[in-house]
Protein backbone atom coordinates (compact mmCIF):
# COMPACT_ATOMS: atom_id res chain seq x y z
CA UNK A 1 0.00 0.00 0.00
CA UNK A 2 2.71 2.78 0.61
CA UNK A 3 5.96 2.17 -1.13
CA UNK A 4 9.47 4.16 -0.38
CA UNK A 5 11.83 4.08 -3.59
CA UNK A 6 15.09 5.85 -2.64
CA UNK A 7 14.82 8.23 -0.15
CA UNK A 8 16.91 10.92 0.82
CA UNK A 9 16.84 13.61 3.45
CA UNK A 10 19.94 15.66 4.70
CA UNK A 11 19.61 18.67 7.46
CA UNK A 12 22.84 20.99 6.34
CA UNK A 13 26.09 18.78 6.27
CA UNK A 14 24.22 15.91 7.76
CA UNK A 15 22.99 12.73 5.50
CA UNK A 16 19.68 12.05 7.38
CA UNK A 17 18.48 9.46 5.35
CA UNK A 18 20.54 7.34 2.55
CA UNK A 19 18.28 5.67 0.26
CA UNK A 20 15.46 4.24 1.92
CA UNK A 21 13.72 1.69 0.29
CA UNK A 22 10.50 -0.07 1.70
CA UNK A 23 6.96 -1.23 1.60
CA UNK A 24 4.02 -1.38 3.69
CA UNK A 25 1.40 -3.90 3.02
CA UNK A 26 -2.06 -2.95 3.95
CA UNK A 27 -3.06 -4.21 7.30
CA UNK A 28 0.19 -4.24 8.73
CA UNK A 29 1.24 -3.48 11.92
CA UNK A 30 5.43 -2.10 11.40
CA UNK A 31 7.98 -1.05 13.91
CA UNK A 32 10.38 1.11 13.33
CA UNK A 33 13.72 1.08 15.61
CA UNK A 34 17.26 2.13 16.41
CA UNK A 35 19.31 4.33 18.23
CA UNK A 36 18.75 8.05 18.81
CA UNK A 37 19.65 9.72 15.36
CA UNK A 38 19.30 6.79 12.93
CA UNK A 39 16.66 8.45 11.18
CA UNK A 40 13.63 6.86 12.59
CA UNK A 41 11.42 9.92 13.04
CA UNK A 42 12.47 11.87 9.95
CA UNK A 43 11.56 8.91 7.23
CA UNK A 44 8.00 8.70 9.24
CA UNK A 45 7.66 12.55 8.53
CA UNK A 46 8.22 11.62 4.53
CA UNK A 47 5.84 9.16 4.69
CA UNK A 48 3.40 11.01 6.23
CA UNK A 49 4.43 13.98 4.45
CA UNK A 50 5.46 16.37 6.87
CA UNK A 51 8.77 16.87 5.36
CA UNK A 52 10.13 16.29 1.67
CA UNK A 53 12.70 14.35 0.68
CA UNK A 54 15.79 15.57 -1.16
CA UNK A 55 15.06 12.46 -3.82
CA UNK A 56 12.90 9.37 -4.03
CA UNK A 57 9.35 8.98 -4.16
CA UNK A 58 6.46 7.51 -1.97
CA UNK A 59 3.54 6.50 -3.05
CA UNK A 60 -0.04 5.19 -1.60
CA UNK A 61 -1.29 2.96 -4.13
CA UNK A 62 0.38 3.91 -6.78
CA UNK A 63 -0.19 7.87 -6.25
CA UNK A 64 2.78 9.28 -5.79
CA UNK A 65 2.12 11.78 -3.06
CA UNK A 66 5.09 14.37 -3.75
CA UNK A 67 4.00 15.07 -7.13
CA UNK A 68 1.08 16.84 -5.67
CA UNK A 69 0.72 20.38 -5.13
CA UNK A 70 0.60 21.91 -1.46
CA UNK A 71 -2.98 22.14 -1.28
CA UNK A 72 -3.68 19.02 -2.78
CA UNK A 73 -1.22 17.19 -0.67
CA UNK A 74 -2.86 18.86 2.49
CA UNK A 75 -6.15 17.60 1.56
CA UNK A 76 -4.50 13.98 0.88
CA UNK A 77 -3.01 13.96 4.20
CA UNK A 78 -5.88 15.38 6.19
CA UNK A 79 -8.10 12.30 4.35
CA UNK A 80 -6.08 9.71 4.41
CA UNK A 81 -3.01 9.60 7.00
CA UNK A 82 -3.54 10.18 10.70
CA UNK A 83 -0.76 10.70 13.34
CA UNK A 84 -0.56 9.93 16.64
CA UNK A 85 2.39 11.26 18.92
CA UNK A 86 4.71 10.69 21.63
CA UNK A 87 2.82 14.14 23.55
CA UNK A 88 -1.06 14.16 22.60
CA UNK A 89 -1.03 17.18 21.14
CA UNK A 90 -4.87 17.48 21.97
CA UNK A 91 -6.21 21.09 21.63
CA UNK A 92 -6.40 22.33 25.71
CA UNK A 93 -9.38 24.43 24.84
CA UNK A 94 -11.68 22.15 23.44
CA UNK A 95 -13.39 18.81 24.81
CA UNK A 96 -12.00 15.65 23.71
CA UNK A 97 -15.11 14.84 21.47
CA UNK A 98 -14.23 18.50 19.63
CA UNK A 99 -10.32 17.48 19.75
CA UNK A 100 -11.22 13.81 18.14
CA UNK A 101 -13.49 15.60 15.63
CA UNK A 102 -11.22 18.20 14.38
CA UNK A 103 -9.75 16.47 11.54
CA UNK A 104 -12.88 15.61 10.07
CA UNK A 105 -14.43 19.17 10.51
CA UNK A 106 -11.06 20.55 8.37
CA UNK A 107 -12.06 18.25 6.06
CA UNK A 108 -15.58 19.39 4.95
CA UNK A 109 -17.51 17.00 6.90
CA UNK A 110 -20.82 18.06 8.67
CA UNK A 111 -20.63 19.12 12.47
CA UNK A 112 -22.98 16.44 12.89
CA UNK A 113 -21.41 13.53 10.85
CA UNK A 114 -18.00 14.52 12.40
CA UNK A 115 -18.99 14.46 15.77
CA UNK A 116 -21.23 11.52 15.32
CA UNK A 117 -18.12 9.38 13.85
CA UNK A 118 -15.99 10.75 17.34
CA UNK A 119 -18.54 9.50 19.36
CA UNK A 120 -18.27 6.07 17.95
CA UNK A 121 -14.74 5.81 18.15
CA UNK A 122 -14.69 6.98 21.60
CA UNK A 123 -17.43 4.59 22.87
CA UNK A 124 -15.02 2.25 21.12
CA UNK A 125 -12.69 3.03 23.42
CA UNK A 126 -14.64 3.45 26.36
CA UNK A 127 -14.07 7.00 27.09
CA UNK A 128 -17.45 8.06 26.32
CA UNK A 129 -17.62 9.42 29.97
CA UNK A 130 -15.01 11.46 29.35
CA UNK A 131 -15.97 13.14 26.30
CA UNK A 132 -17.19 16.30 27.56
CA UNK A 133 -13.52 16.73 29.28
CA UNK A 134 -11.05 18.90 28.45
CA UNK A 135 -7.49 17.50 27.91
CA UNK A 136 -6.64 18.71 31.52
CA UNK A 137 -9.05 16.88 33.01
CA UNK A 138 -8.17 13.43 31.42
CA UNK A 139 -5.68 11.05 32.59
CA UNK A 140 -2.47 10.41 30.17
CA UNK A 141 -3.53 7.23 29.43
CA UNK A 142 -6.96 8.92 27.95
CA UNK A 143 -5.58 11.57 26.53
CA UNK A 144 -3.43 9.07 24.19
CA UNK A 145 -6.00 6.92 23.40
CA UNK A 146 -8.15 10.29 22.49
CA UNK A 147 -5.11 11.00 20.01
CA UNK A 148 -5.30 7.69 18.52
CA UNK A 149 -9.41 8.40 18.32
CA UNK A 150 -8.47 11.95 16.79
CA UNK A 151 -6.04 9.82 14.54
CA UNK A 152 -8.56 7.31 13.03
CA UNK A 153 -11.73 9.60 12.51
CA UNK A 154 -11.87 10.24 8.80
CA UNK A 155 -10.61 6.33 8.33
CA UNK A 156 -7.17 6.55 6.68
CA UNK A 157 -4.82 4.36 5.17
CA UNK A 158 -2.56 4.36 7.14
CA UNK A 159 -1.68 6.01 10.99
CA UNK A 160 2.03 7.19 11.87
CA UNK A 161 3.01 6.80 15.35
CA UNK A 162 5.98 8.40 16.64
CA UNK A 163 6.96 6.91 20.01
CA UNK A 164 2.97 7.00 20.91
CA UNK A 165 3.55 5.30 24.37
CA UNK A 166 6.58 7.23 25.26
CA UNK A 167 5.20 9.67 28.03
CA UNK A 168 2.89 6.50 29.57
CA UNK A 169 3.50 4.53 32.65
CA UNK A 170 3.80 0.69 32.15
CA UNK A 171 0.11 -0.17 32.59
CA UNK A 172 -1.08 2.66 29.96
CA UNK A 173 1.91 2.07 27.57
CA UNK A 174 0.92 -1.79 27.45
CA UNK A 175 -3.03 -0.69 26.97
CA UNK A 176 -2.39 1.49 24.26
CA UNK A 177 -0.62 -1.29 22.95
CA UNK A 178 -3.11 -3.77 23.25
CA UNK A 179 -5.01 -1.19 21.32
CA UNK A 180 -3.23 -0.99 17.73
CA UNK A 181 -3.51 -4.25 17.40
CA UNK A 182 -7.43 -4.41 18.31
CA UNK A 183 -8.08 -2.00 16.01
CA UNK A 184 -6.30 -3.90 12.95
CA UNK A 185 -8.20 -6.61 14.38
CA UNK A 186 -11.54 -5.09 14.26
CA UNK A 187 -11.03 -2.37 11.40
CA UNK A 188 -8.03 -3.59 9.27
CA UNK A 189 -5.84 -0.57 10.16
CA UNK A 190 -2.34 -0.22 8.97
CA UNK A 191 0.06 1.24 11.32
CA UNK A 192 3.96 2.55 11.52
CA UNK A 193 4.97 2.71 14.54
CA UNK A 194 8.34 4.78 15.36
CA UNK A 195 9.32 3.06 18.89
CA UNK A 196 11.86 2.46 21.52
CA UNK A 197 9.77 0.19 23.02
CA UNK A 198 11.15 -2.93 22.62
CA UNK A 199 8.50 -5.30 24.19
CA UNK A 200 5.92 -3.32 20.87
CA UNK A 201 8.53 -3.49 18.45
CA UNK A 202 8.63 -7.26 18.72
CA UNK A 203 4.94 -7.58 18.77
CA UNK A 204 4.92 -6.00 15.49
CA UNK A 205 4.26 -7.88 12.22
CA UNK A 206 7.59 -6.55 11.26
CA UNK A 207 10.51 -4.80 12.93
CA UNK A 208 12.66 -2.79 10.85
CA UNK A 209 15.80 -1.32 11.98
CA UNK A 210 17.02 2.06 10.50
CA UNK A 211 21.40 2.68 11.69
CA UNK A 212 22.73 5.42 10.27
CA UNK A 213 20.20 6.75 7.77
CA UNK A 214 19.72 3.21 6.40
CA UNK A 215 17.59 -0.10 6.92
CA UNK A 216 19.94 -2.48 8.33
CA UNK A 217 17.48 -5.39 9.31
CA UNK A 218 14.02 -6.10 9.00
CA UNK A 219 12.81 -8.80 11.55
CA UNK A 220 9.06 -10.48 10.76
CA UNK A 221 7.27 -12.05 13.38
CA UNK A 222 6.07 -15.39 12.31
CA UNK A 223 3.29 -15.68 15.27
CA UNK A 224 0.39 -13.37 14.64
CA UNK A 225 -1.10 -11.22 17.17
Amino acid sequence: MIALRGITKKFDSLQVLKGIDLDIARGEVVSIVGPSGAGKTTLLQIMGSLERPDSGSVAYDGEEIFLLNDNRLARFRNRNIGFVFQFHQLLPEFSMLENVAMPALIGGKSRKEAFAEAMRLIEYLHLEDRAAHRPAELSGGERQRAAVARALVNNPRAVLADEPSGSLDSHNREELHRLFFDLRRDFGHTFVIVTHDESLARRADRMITIRDGAVTDITVRTDAE
